[in-house]
């Protein structure tokens, strides 16, 4: 019996301790605080402006970065216009070229940086639903469809000017483009190239 026991005892604890989440805390707190934080992965995210939100994205978003929101563009062969900029002397960029893909990265930034605090408002919004205590379903869904159509905005704003610059450049710089930026083998040309 008190084996049978012994072994309950064990397969019990043992499925508790298996079923304990991991820990991941927020990296942007003190290594040191790290074993301090309760159990769940979020902990420390209750101190952010916006809880969705880590302070770096707000920054990012306030800047116009790209944030990763047009690699569907980037990785199939779609230059992006401000890293064209940097790499401008190794792509042989004529003066217009040059001229043209200045001012596509200006405009993009000036776009991305309004369209970043629009992104960044409507999670504020979100945020401030669940403050509030008052969320319903319905205007859950309608915050959380102001918040998508934003991001959905911001997004297609980058890939569009990925879309423009590749209309400035040769096939042959885009080619040249890939190599720089480490995506394709010299002989790779993208579908929208080779057409």
């Amino acid at each position: 019996m008190k084996t049978l026991l012994s072994y309950f005892l064990l397969v019990g604890t043992a499925s508790v301790v298996a079923a304990q989440p991991h820990v991941h805390p927020d990296p942007s707190l003190p290594a040191q605080l790290a074993p301090l934080v309760g159990s769940s992965q979020y902990a420390g995210y209750q101190e952010r402006e916006i809880k969705a939100l880590s302070a770096k994205q707000i920054e990012d978003l306030q800047a116009g970065r790209g944030m990763s929101l047009a690699l569907a563009a980037e990785l199939n062969g779609y230059p992006g216009p401000a890293h064209v900029v940097e790499l401008g002397e190794k792509l042989r960029l004529t003066k217009d070229q040059e001229r043209e893909t200045k001012a596509l990265t200006e405009q993009m930034k000036a776009d991305a940086q309004q369209l970043g605090k629009a992104a960044i408002e409507t999670e504020r919004e979100l945020d401030r639903l669940f403050k509030t205590g008052r969320p319903s379903e319905a205007s859950v869904a309608q915050a959380v469809e102001r918040a998508a159509l934003a991001q959905a905005t911001l997004r297609a704003s980058h890939l569009n000017y990925h879309l423009r610059t590749v209309a400035i450049l040769t096939p042959l710089q885009i080619v040249r483009y890939q190599e720089l930026r480490g995506y394709a083998a010299h002989s790779a040309l993208p579908k929208h190239v080779a057409n």
